[in-house]
């Protein structure tokens, strides 16, 4: 019998009780654990199927005692319904050139995530981010990473995410992109570019973190169909009408998947 990581014991660990980023007047803890160096991306593969998210050198779910609205998603690339508002943003973008990066942490890359922070997030967790943190983000704990990067024609960087590559698809993990494309929609072209790269590629899921109803950061997500969230029967497409879907900050455009 094979096992698709190391046979050993995986601790677990939960976070004390904080406030909840996302719904105001409720708690939040996680389960974490950390990923071991010499593990293999294996782990982050496994894990990520089963809901948790990574940043750095942790995986980590919702784990809250009054409280399970967090449900992770992704979308199934292949089924991916293009509506006539999605093909806009494409072609509104079609100026931008892909590359896959490395996970290397750059200063073009940071100097524009610090732009991207400054006009949009001024205030948040991430503001006044070193460029030592930023290696941190991209480099620690990457398992089959790289920076999905978009270039205009004359070679600036305009936009990137940071994507883990696991078994059946990308997981995105952070977004950012030049606040002066804002009326470009770049946060939702860049979901929408992995929604459609997957789909070339013969099909996957694009996994998109957390689906958060009543939370103006995340129930965006319910607009990217189908999507499955993940329940205790194991993945399941999200029913739920256009109407009670909640805007988010256009769709995608916060960062943060």
């Amino acid at each position: 019998m094979t096992h698709p990581f190391t046979e050993r014991k995986i601790p677990f660990f939960l976070t004390a009780a904080t406030p909840c980023p996302y719904l105001p007047g409720r708690m939040e803890r996680k389960l974490f654990t950390r990923l071991d160096p010499g593990e293999g991306p294996a782990l982050n593969d496994a894990l990520t199927r089963a809901g948790f998210r990574r940043s750095q050198a942790v995986l980590y779910r919702p784990a809250c005692e009054q409280c399970d609205a967090c449900r992770a998603c992704r979308v199934p690339a292949e089924g991916f319904r293009w509506t006539r508002g999605y093909r806009r943003v494409l072609a509104r973008n079609a100026h931008l050139h892909f590359a896959a990066a490395p996970a290397e942490a750059t200063e073009e890359q940071y100097q524009l995530l610090q732009r991207y922070l400054n006009s949009r997030h001024a205030g948040g967790d991430m503001a006044g981010m070193s460029f030592g943190d930023y290696v941190m983000m991209v480099e620690d704990g990457a398992q089959r990473s790289y920076i999905a990067e978009y270039r205009d024609d004359a070679g600036r960087l305009r936009a990137a995410a940071l994507i883990d590559q696991v078994r059946d698809g990308p997981s995105l993990l952070y977004s950012f992109f030049d606040p002066d494309d804002a009326a470009n929609s770049p946060g939702s072209f860049l979901i929408l570019d992995a929604i459609r790269r997957t789909a070339q590629a013969g099909g996957g899921y694009v996994y998109l973190g957390y689906w958060v109803p009543g939370s103006a950061k995340m129930a965006y997500k319910a607009r990217y169909r189908p999507l499955e969230v993940l329940t205790p029967s194991g993945w399941q497409p999200l029913n739920i009408s256009e109407d009670a879907v909640e805007d988010g900050p256009g769709h995608g455009e916060d960062g943060e998947n």
